[in-house]
């Protein structure tokens, strides 16, 4: 049975994104998108351990990676994932609350 990320160490968690990041280009390679899509949300869950809580703040906005245009406004950071808002090009928040891994926020707006 797998382990959960919360308890592998740092070092564990660096290889982990390395295995997972090399596989990710295997199934681009042979074009398999629905392993592809996995692998990458397996990959943002392992980073997201990496990441400090710390750094992002409530009520600020990040950019979305791999999201061109799309920002993420925090409501509130509970272990891993920041709950909150995305917001569209047009600076309208949707509707719907929601959780994103912390490694996929990129920088500060």
């Amino acid at each position: 049975m797998d382990r959960r990320y919360s308890t592998y160490t740092v070092e564990e968690l660096h290889a982990e994104v390395a295995s997972l990041k090399e596989k990710l280009q295997k199934a681009e390679q042979w074009g398999n998108i629905s392993e592809y899509e996995i692998l990458q949300r397996k990959m943002q869950m392992a980073a997201a351990y990496l990441v400090n809580p710390a750094d992002f703040e409530k009520g600020a906005r990040y950019e979305l990676a791999g999201d061109p245009g799309q920002q993420f406004e925090i409501t509130y950071i509970n272990g891993v994932f920041a709950w909150g808002y995305r917001i569209n090009l047009l600076g309208q928040k949707f509707e719907k609350e929601e959780a994103v891994p912390l490694s996929i926020l990129g920088d500060k707006q």
